[in-house]
């Protein structure tokens, strides 16, 4: 089973991408499941409508899309309130972007988000890779404070802090790697052969429509890991963490 674990759906700054596409997509690539947030736009702002995009777009794809829930912590009390509605219109897991959001990860301000997302099993899928406010380390820092939540590192800093991933990840037992964008013979195989953590704390992502699926995959397909070990990237190690919902 392949599950990718990050996709943006509708319209962004300068990509759009419509369920039906991202479903033709994953049927030519047989990718069996993909979980989707808004895009930039509703991530930062607009919740509401990025919430309901994403649940019509998961409750009309016959269980091959699962929705992420959004909300602006500086929202204060009507962000948790946007969130109780997410999950109960489906939602499975929280996406947090603190660049496009406007805060420090490691300012208290997403807390009370975070709470939520514990209280509802969720994960959190959190994007890295943008200074100052989204990085691997301050990430790292976040998600040790929280061993109960798993929380995914997306993009693995890329492309500039892919450096300090592997820190990152040694800092933080919870905390996984996101695959999208990485090399498999420099990023992802020095995930894999680095003591404590392994193909067990990686989780395929395309990031869509960001990337080239295809590509994204044929880089996991390609990789020369055993078959156990590439099953959990490719679907295994997220799917585990949908179960303890």
């Amino acid at each position: 089973m392949i599950i990718d674990a990050h996709c943006r759906i509708g319209d962004g700054r300068e990509v759009e991408l419509k369920p039906a596409e991202l479903i033709a997509t994953m049927d030519a690539l047989g990718i069996d499941r993909a979980v989707v947030a808004p895009g930039e736009r509703c991530t930062a702002y607009d919740n509401r409508e990025g919430n309901e995009l994403t649940a019509v777009a998961a409750a009309e794809s016959g269980g091959r899309l699962l929705a992420y829930a959004v909300a602006n912590p500086w929202r204060g009390r009507a962000a948790i309130d946007e969130l109780d509605r997410a999950l109960d219109a489906g939602a499975v897991a929280l996406a947090v972007d603190s660049t496009l959001q406007g805060f420090d990860l490691l300012d208290g301000l997403l807390d009370p988000l975070l709470d939520f997302a514990t209280d509802a099993g969720w994960f959190v899928y959190v994007r890295t890779g943008t200074p100052p406010t989204a990085l691997p380390l301050p990430l790292a820092t976040l998600a040790r404070r929280r061993p109960e939540l798993p929380v995914i590192m997306g993009k693995s800093g890329a492309t500039d802090f892919w450096i300090d991933a592997v820190p990152a990840l040694l800092h933080a037992p919870n905390l996984y790697g996101d695959t999208a964008y990485a090399p498999w013979d420099t990023v992802l195989t020095g995930f894999q052969n680095e003591p404590g953590i392994g193909a067990e704390r990686l989780i395929f992502a395309t990031d869509a429509p960001y990337t080239v699926p295809v590509a994204e995959v044929d880089r996991i397909r390609d990789w020369p890991l055993d078959a156990d070990r590439k099953a959990a990237v490719f679907g295994g190690n997220l799917a585990r963490l949908l179960a303890h919902q």
